[in-house]
């Protein structure tokens, strides 16, 4: 009895390219509820809580407090953005898509790679039109910071496409956003995000550092002139970037093991 031995071909660049880039973000934009999830509703939390007179008045930092929220509100329409980027994930492996790209010559990490940039298309999008809804609606913040935080808050946002990506892979795909959105809020009140990690109290405070949210809070108001340990937040960045990307590769090679 004979065997016949099948060769698969090594995709170049693990079978990343622009072609399948486009792609995905043609799906992206269709979907129109993801759309107004992630770009309206950051900037109509802004308009709600961050428009006060009261705060156009007070000074936070090298810009106002409405600056401040502005800022922060930024990095939490970019961690949604991202993260319900890459949780569409989800959706695909109920329709057994993921299954399917194994038959391809297609490497985990550049698929990762690829839902990830897809993300970050949207993170940026959302990050966009805060600042713009923002300096619109009296945030008082040079130029130049503004710019510096939205770049940072875009970068940063990276950890969340990464996250998004794992929590695709490990829940259903009519759970899979019904769990986000309040662990998303959670973690960017318990992060510092929304309340400053100096005013959570000490046990609290030491709790924040070790969440996602606390580095990337940290870095993005950094320009605000802020005080903050850039070192420990820039850790905290890195390691659960570490954290989040493995496992989505991790669950990748799993769900995908059975064909």
């Amino acid at each position: 009895m004979s065997t016949t031995t099948l060769d698969r071909r090594v995709a170049t660049l693990g079978g990343f390219s622009l072609t399948f880039l486009r792609l995905e973000l043609r799906r992206m934009l269709r979907n129109r509820r993801t759309l107004i999830f992630t770009l309206v509703m950051p900037a109509a939390f802004f308009l709600l809580f961050g428009t006060s007179r009261s705060y156009r008045d007070e000074s936070a930092g090298a810009g106002n407090v409405t600056a401040y929220v502005m800022v922060s509100l930024a990095l939490y329409g970019a961690m949604v953005a991202t993260t319900s980027g890459g949780a569409m994930v989800a959706t695909e492996r109920a329709l057994g898509w993921s299954r399917q790209l194994r038959l391809t010559p297609l490497n985990p990490l550049a698929y990762v790679v690829v839902k990830v940039c897809v993300a970050m298309v949207l993170g940026g999008a959302s990050v966009v039109v805060v600042n713009v809804v923002g300096r619109l609606s009296g945030a008082d913040l040079s130029w130049g910071r503004t710019l510096a935080c939205a770049l940072l808050a875009w970068v940063c946002s990276l950890v969340f496409a990464a996250f998004g990506l794992f929590m695709g892979y490990l829940l259903r795909s009519e759970n899979v956003m019904q769990v986000l959105g309040p662990v998303l809020a959670v973690l960017s009140f318990a992060g510092g995000l929304f309340v400053p990690v100096d005013q959570l109290g000490d046990v609290f405070g030491t709790v924040a550092q070790l969440t996602p949210v606390y580095g990337a809070a940290e870095i993005v108001r950094a320009p605000l002139g802020a005080d903050a340990d850039l070192w420990t937040a820039a850790l905290n960045v890195l390691v659960w970037l570490c954290v989040f990307v493995g496992g989505a590769v991790w669950r990748f090679r799993r769900d995908t093991a059975r064909v």
